[in-house]
């Protein structure tokens, strides 16, 4: 098996129908993954999930249930948001085939996950902000309704075809999501420290830094230059310390 699809994660959020819980692990253990985490869904475990797994128990077996989306997401360097339709302010959007390279390339030496939403809803604008990238699958535009674990199917496979011939990448660390969450949570207080958010609306000029951040793809030793400088901005008589350290 491949080391690379051994870090792609499937994470369901808020999934209503076992059964869809069921064969999604199917579509993964057919396509090669094995990693499925499941926040907080409506029944699991349950026999109709067994049932509609044909086999591929061990997924389910194996399968990580939390509580929240940032604890399924921990460890992860690149999240990917599945969305049938544009947000405003959102990340960046590319199809399923144009994901694939991208997220393999990562995935031969880093965590990455594929988020997707509840069946009727899909994900919400919070769920959607802890993502770096949005993919969609193109569809019938007259008719783009697609039942989930289909589109799991089809991610997969997309995942799986984008291996052949792919050149090994040279290790990278790149940082993690819970520590970019604590980076966001940091310039935003910064920011507001001294008077350049707007108190009335700050979360639409951090949705653009989150923007900007997550097209950088951040590196673990330039999460930590960029988390060193927004603490400075708030305790700025640390500077002079630092600077006599220097």
């Amino acid at each position: 098996m491949s080391v690379s699809l051994n870090n792609i994660r499937i994470v369901l959020s808020h999934t209503s129908h076992p059964g869809n819980i069921g064969s999604a692990a199917r579509a993964m253990k057919t396509m090669g993954l094995i990693d499925m985490r499941l926040v907080q869904p409506k029944q699991f475990p349950d026999p109709v999930a067994v049932a509609m797994s044909a086999g591929s128990t061990d997924v389910l077996d194996a399968a990580q249930v939390t509580e929240d989306l940032a604890t399924a997401l921990q460890g992860a360097t690149l999240v990917v948001g599945c969305t049938a339709r544009r947000r405003d302010l959102s990340h960046k959007m590319v199809s399923a085939r144009e994901l694939a390279p991208l997220l393999m390339a990562q995935a031969q030496t880093n965590p990455v996950a594929l988020v997707f939403g509840t069946e009727m809803s899909g994900l919400t604008n919070a769920e959607l902000e802890q993502c770096q990238l949005l993919v969609h699958i193109p569809a019938n535009p007259e008719y783009s309704s697609l039942n989930l674990a289909s589109a799991v199917q089809i991610l997969c496979y997309e995942l799986r075809c984008a291996i052949i011939d792919m050149p090994a990448a040279a290790p990278v660390e790149l940082a993690r999501h819970e520590d970019l969450e604590l980076f966001y949570q940091e310039l935003e207080q910064s920011l507001i420290a001294i008077g350049f958010l707007n108190l009335a609306a700050p979360r639409r000029l951090m949705t653009r830094f989150r923007r900007l951040y997550s097209r950088a793809q951040l590196e673990k030793e330039e999460l930590n230059i960029l988390m060193g400088m927004v603490k400075l901005i708030r305790n700025p008589a640390q500077i002079n310390q630092a600077a006599k350290l220097d």
